[in-house]
């Protein structure tokens, strides 16, 4: 329970531009992106991109064994009877593949225990990825989850250009975070979202995921169709308690409160025991979906995150 928790009136100071700021500011965003990420990690990406998507191309790129997950129509019967195991073909990606950035705007995401918030997180990860993406051809689109009544999935469609990628990012930075309980169910929306992308892509899904269960599925479906990555925005007061006395807590979503005695080690520890199983649960969600998982904090380093992430899919291919 305590892991669904929000402080009711955090001191948080965004990192990106507040709703009805210029779109200047947006640009300024990423062309710091550019200098203070991409431009570190240029000798890390070049050479490297091509090993990142693999599957729907023709040209083979690689072998590896069966996994549970694995299309069946991908299965090397020649190989596979040679070595007495199974193996699949790993194909190179198409070059120009669609990225779609699936992203959950209910009311947790305004949260953050220091200057950032996770919706901030949200932004520079997706105009950082944008950027990435769209320096290969790719075009890059988002399906938005939002709470507002009448208005539950915004669609941007996939295109190229610095331009388009102003558009999404103004998109997403103008949806309200609602302020009102609510229920956000990630079900619904991951279902739709697998009505919308009929064509293989490669598919980010960025939320805290800390909503009603049963998303698993949903999640499945979109991994047995798509390139994808759940990318889990979280925050280090949810893993850990801070000693801070009496604290009023509030669900930014369902609004209950509860008044907690922080300084009471019993209460902190069952809260990180909590917080831990919620992670173990996650990342066994994730193996039966059979889809990569990245954790961004709103204290991570950007530069970390993209290393972490280009780590995590050179090694689902080569290794997984």
């Amino acid at each position: 329970m305590f892991g669904w928790l929000r402080p009711s009136e955090p001191a948080v100071q965004a990192t990106v531009p507040q709703p009805g700021s210029p779109r200047e500011d947006l640009q300024a965003l990423l062309h710091q992106l550019e200098w203070t990420v991409l431009r570190r990690l240029d000798g890390v990406l070049q050479g490297e991109y091509r090993s990142l998507f693999r599957g729907a191309g023709l040209d083979l790129a690689d072998l590896r064994e069966y996994q549970a997950h694995d299309d069946v129509r991908h299965i090397d019967w020649n190989v596979t009877a040679r070595l007495q195991v199974p193996h699949v073909r790993l194909h190179q990606q198409d070059r120009e593949v669609s990225a779609w950035f699936l992203l959950d705007m209910s009311g947790s995401m305004g949260f953050g225990s220091g200057h950032t918030r996770k919706r901030d997180r949200m932004l520079a990860f997706v105009g950082l990825m944008g950027l990435l993406l769209q320096r290969h051809g790719n075009r890059v689109g988002a399906l938005i989850l939002s709470p507002e009544p009448g208005q539950r999935l915004r669609h941007v469609p996939a295109r190229m250009g610095r331009r388009h990628l102003l558009h999404l990012m103004d998109t997403v930075h103008s949806v309200p975070l609602p302020t009102q309980p609510h229920s956000s169910p990630l079900t619904p929306w991951l279902c739709q979202a697998q009505s919308v992308l009929r064509r293989r892509s490669q598919v980010f899904v960025l939320s805290d995921f800390l909503g009603p269960p049963g998303w698993e599925q949903a999640l499945a479906g979109l991994a047995r169709r798509h390139d994808g990555i759940a990318v889990r925005l979280c925050d280090p007061f949810e893993s850990a308690l801070p000693e801070a006395g009496l604290v009023w807590l509030q669900d930014a979503e369902s609004g209950e409160q509860m008044l907690l005695d922080t300084a009471e080690p019993g209460l902190r520890q069952r809260y990180a025991a909590q917080a831990q199983a919620r992670e173990a649960a996650f990342a066994q969600a994730l193996a039966s979906a059979g889809m990569d998982g990245l954790a961004l904090s709103t204290d991570d380093d950007l530069v970390l995150a993209l290393r972490q992430y280009l780590a995590l899919r050179q090694g689902r291919s080569l290794h997984a």
